[in-house]
């Protein structure tokens, strides 16, 4: 085709056409003007404080890579750090785990999984907050409801919450409770997606539910899996509020120990004024995400090559 025929086929947008582009912008540019409101236009504004200090009112005095030389040399940072890395692989692989078992559990043939999919899937569904106060007040050393179950059973009971050995732990349970209705959802939507002539190919070959599972369900929705550890991860090295609400900063003495590097991040931002040094935290929090997921997605082409 020559190219006058090719500007000949290249005709002029139509006025219908015209009014589709325009709407479609229009439902858009919500969701566009949002995005770049709250989170391109902060994030770039923080990258800028992180070379900056700046006090109260926002003003900022460029100081170049201060803040970072002060974050490498904070006596607190590897604390938090093991913290953080300490939640994230622990609740990351028990939760998908649970999950998976649940995934699997519902997407078999049972009645009322209606039922069940609710009752799984409202923790996620609950405000962090509302969680975080029902779980501390199990946790309560002096009338939680589950030292009053372990004293049942003549085991002594103890301050969950204010045990720098048990505090974290216990967070992270709540964290794994709260968390495994939501991963649950996606890994049972992979599953449904996944055609009934595997399994009817392999039932007939004589392959038992636990060798379908291994050979089939996890291999075909490994993609899920990989989504719902990614998504994991960035939320466990996330996590605040939780461990915020159920472990007082001001009165236990606990909390100092359990800290996680977003919690260093709040304190310096919000309790002790210091924006530049705290922009210079997050900003090293979202690098260590990004080599993590880097390296996750980097290890799902290598699993997909590899089927």
């Amino acid at each position: 085709m020559s190219k006058a025929n090719t500007k000949a086929v290249k005709k002029k947008a139509t006025r219908r056409q015209k009014k589709d582009w325009i709407a479609g912008y229009l439902f858009i540019a919500p969701v566009t003007i949002g995005l770049f409101i709250f989170y391109v236009f902060p994030f770039f504004q923080n990258f800028w404080f992180s070379f900056n200090d700046v006090n109260k009112f926002n003003m900022a005095t460029f100081n170049g890579i201060e803040n970072y030389k002060q974050l490498f040399n904070e006596p607190e940072l590897l604390l938090a750090l093991k913290n953080t890395f300490l939640y994230a692989v622990i609740t990351v692989p028990v939760g998908l785990i649970i999950s998976l078992v649940l995934a699997t559990f519902l997407n078999s043939k049972i009645k009322g999984k209606g039922l069940y999919r609710t009752i799984y899937f409202l923790p996620s569904v609950t405000m962090a907050a509302a969680v975080a106060l029902v779980w501390k007040l199990i946790f309560n050393g002096d009338y939680g409801i589950l030292n009053e179950v372990l004293g049942i059973f003549g085991i002594e009971g103890q301050s969950w919450l204010t045990n720098p050995h048990t505090a974290l732990f216990c967070v992270m349970l709540v964290g794994i409770w709260s968390g495994a209705g939501y991963n649950m959802i996606i890994l049972l939507a992979g599953m449904q997606g996944v055609s009934k002539s595997y399994y009817e190919a392999a039932e007939i070959d004589g392959a038992g539910p636990v060798q379908r599972f291994f050979k089939i369900t996890i291999p075909l929705v490994s993609p899920t899996i990989f989504f719902v550890t990614i998504t994991g991860l960035i939320g466990a090295f996330q996590v605040f509020d939780t461990l915020y609400m159920m472990v007082d900063m001001d009165k236990n003495p606990a909390f100092n120990a359990i800290k996680t590097v977003n919690v260093l991040f709040y304190q310096n931002a919000f309790v002790y004024g210091y924006k530049g040094y705290a922009a210079a935290i997050s900003i090293f929090m979202f690098v260590i995400i990004m080599i993590i997921t880097v390296i996750q997605l980097w290890g799902q082409k290598k699993w997909v090559n590899y089927d």
